[in-house]
């Protein structure tokens, strides 16, 4: 479901740019603040004169609920205490957390018209279509990885199936610290399913996830992905191209955190003022260039 399709009656919030023309911030909440990737927006968002963080939220247990989130991070965000509840004052909700938690907090910005940008990875069906739902309502962007980079690669992962279609074998390589819970990818995912879409293939048909014994000879459709987990990975994809005589690979490699957390906070900046809708970071990125 596109923005563009949905006709209704809203309150007019500012966007990014009337928010920069007059000077005001964009009030920020951030889920799984003391998280690997949380802790990380929360220093960019301070470093940013463009946003102001409002909410700092954990689990209900998180044995840093009531702190102070300045006793967490070194700078910034003085009197933001670490909270398990999402109040009304943030205009956007920045999510990287687990399946079960994204849920919860996209019924509360639903029911307090805070806008979502997400980029939890292992959600299903019926979450998706928890959130193109609550699309309706309040702008959502969803995007299995912010990277400016991995999208630009999407866009040529794209190209070049569909030059080659069928002449090529294709595959897809992921790697990522030995912390991450989900396998493939969220990203590698995303890659697959935009080879499919580029070549008519259908992902349920053509696409495994490793191999192992007498798997036999490979089909000429076929997709493999195959999940590396080792060490402090950050996070790389890499889609081979091959065929007679010759290979092409197409390789995004992460080295920080922060492609991810810039991705998520220029989302954030193309989200505010939006009206209700489904948005992806290509729509972002074409916004904000």
């Amino acid at each position: 479901m596109q923005a563009r399709d949905i006709e209704k009656h809203v309150v007019k919030q500012y966007t990014f740019s009337e928010r920069k023309a007059d000077n005001i911030m964009i009030n920020i909440a951030i889920n799984g603040v003391c998280g690997r990737m949380g802790l990380r927006i929360a220093t960019l968002v301070a470093e940013d004169k463009d946003l102001k963080l409002v909410a700092a939220l954990e689990m209900k247990d998180h044995q840093h609920i009531g702190k102070d989130l300045s006793a967490i991070i070194s700078r910034g965000h003085n009197d933001v205490i670490i909270s398990d509840e999402l109040n009304g004052s943030a205009d956007v909700l920045i999510d990287f957390t687990s399946p079960d938690s994204t849920m919860s907090r996209l019924k509360v910005c639903a029911e307090k018209g805070i806008a979502l940008v997400t980029g939890t990875t292992g959600l299903g069906s019926e979450q998706m279509e928890q959130i193109e739902k609550a699309s309706q309502t309040i702008p959502c962007l969803f995007s299995p990885n912010m990277s400016v980079g991995v999208n630009l690669l999407f866009n040529l992962v794209e190209s070049v199936s569909k030059i080659l279609s069928d002449d090529a074998d294709i595959e897809i390589i992921e790697s990522h610290h030995r912390y991450k819970k989900d396998a493939p990818s969220g990203t590698a995912l995303k890659l697959a399913e935009t080879i499919c879409s580029a070549t008519n293939r259908e992902m349920d048909s053509v696409v495994i996830y490793g191999r192992k014994g007498f798997s036999g000879e490979r089909p000429q459709d076929q997709i493999c992905i195959h999940s590396i987990r080792s060490g402090d990975i950050v996070g790389e994809h890499t889609v081979t191209f091959c065929n007679a005589g010759e290979r092409l690979e197409l390789v995004h490699k992460a080295q920080t955190r922060d492609s991810f957390a810039l991705g998520s906070i220029r989302a954030a900046k193309f989200l505010a003022g939006k009206p209700p809708g489904l948005y992806s970071m290509k729509d972002a990125l074409k916004d904000m260039c």
